[in-house]
C-alpha cells in the first residue's frame, strides 16, 4: 500500500513540474465550437462550458492544489511543533498559555473558523492559506508536547543540561529528533484532507477564482451540467480522490512503520 501512495503522489507531482509539456492545450485557451464536448481523441476529457480542454486543466490544477496543501502543512507543522516544543520542555505558566491557546481554538469547529476567517478575508489562496494555517497548528502541537513531556525526563536530556548546553539546543537537537516520527505521520496525513479542505473551499468560491484551473473550482463550474457534461465533474473528482487516497496509504504505512506498539500487536 505504501507503494501505491508513494506512486500515486509521484504521479501527480511529475503532472505538476511538467505540466508544461504534458497538457495538450493551454489551459485557459477557449475554443466556443468545442464546447461541452465529450471526451474524444483531440481532447481526451472533453471540454467545459467555454470550450477549454478538461485535461489540461487537471493537470495544471495539480499545481495549484499541491503547492497550496504543502505551504499549508508546511506552516502548521513549524508553528505547531515549536509551540509544542517549547510548552512541553518550559511547562509552567508558558505551558498553560500555550495549551489554553489551544483548548480556545478547539472550542470552535475548525472548519467552520476557518470559512470565517476566509470570508472575512476575501477569496484567494492568500487567504485560505492563512485560514487554514490558523486552525490547522493545534494537533501538531498537541502530539509534540505529549512526546516532549516523556522525553525531556530521558538521562540524555540530563546530561545535555549538566554539560551547560542551552535550552533551545537541547530542543531542536536532542528532542525533536526523538518525537519527529508522529510529526511525519501525522503532516502525511493531513496531505490528503487539506488537499480536501482546499478544494471544498474553492467549490465555495473562497479559494480559486476564474479563470484559474483548481480542481475544486473545476467542480464548482461543472456543477450547473451534472447531467448534460457529466465529465466536468467526474475528471476533477478523480484527480482529488486519487490524490487524497495516496497520501493517506503512504500515512498509514508511516504510522505502521514508525509506531513500536503496533508492530508489537502484530507479532503477538
Amino acid at each position: 500500500m505504501a507503494m501505491v501512495g508513494i506512486a500515486v503522489i509521484f504521479l501527480f507531482i511529475l503532472m505538476a513540474i511538467f505540466a508544461p509539456f504534458i497538457a495538450p492545450h493551454d489551459p485557459l485557451e477557449q475554443n466556443i465550437v468545442e464546447r461541452l464536448s465529450s471526451p474524444s481523441t483531440e481532447y481526451p476529457f472533453g471540454t467545459d462550458d467555454l470550450g477549454r480542454c478538461v485535461l489540461s486543466r487537471v493537470i495544471y490544477g495539480a499545481r495549484i492544489s499541491l503547492l497550496i496543501a504543502i505551504a499549508i502543512v508546511g506552516i502548521t507543522t513549524a508553528v505547531g511543533t515549536v509551540l509544542g516544543l517549547i510548552s512541553g520542555y518550559y511547562g509552567g505558566i508558558i505551558d498553560e498559555v500555550i495549551m489554553r491557546a489551544v483548548d480556545v481554538n478547539i472550542a470552535f469547529p475548525g472548519l467552520v473558523l476557518a470559512i470565517v476567517l476566509a470570508s472575512i478575508l476575501g477569496p484567494g489562496f492568500l487567504s485560505l492559506v492563512i485560514a487554514l494555517s490558523v486552525v490547522g497548528w493545534i494537533g501538531y502541537a498537541r502530539v509534540i508536547r505529549g512526546s516532549v513531556l516523556s522525553v525531556k525526563e530521558k538521562e540524555f536530556v540530563e546530561a545535555a543540561k549538566a554539560l551547560g548546553v542551552g535550552d533551545w539546543r537541547i530542543m531542536f537537537q536532542h528532542i525533536l529528533p526523538n518525537v519527529i516520527a508522529p510529526v511525519m505521520v501525522l503532516a502525511m496525513l493531513t496531505m490528503g484532507f487539506t488537499i480536501l479542505i482546499v478544494s471544498g473551499f474553492s467549490f465555495l468560491g473562497l479559494g480559486a477564482q476564474p479563470p484559474t484551473p483548481e480542481w475544486g473550482y473545476m467542480l464548482n463550474e461543472g456543477r450547473s451540467f451534472m447531467r448534460t457534461a457529466p465529465h466536468l465533474m467526474i475528471f476533477p473528482g478523480l484527480a482529488i480522490i486519487m490524490t487524497v487516497l495516496g497520501f493517506n496509504l503512504l500515512g498509514d504505512a508511516l504510522r505502521d512503520t514508525m509506531d513500536p506498539r503496533l508492530k508489537r500487536v502484530k507479532i503477538e
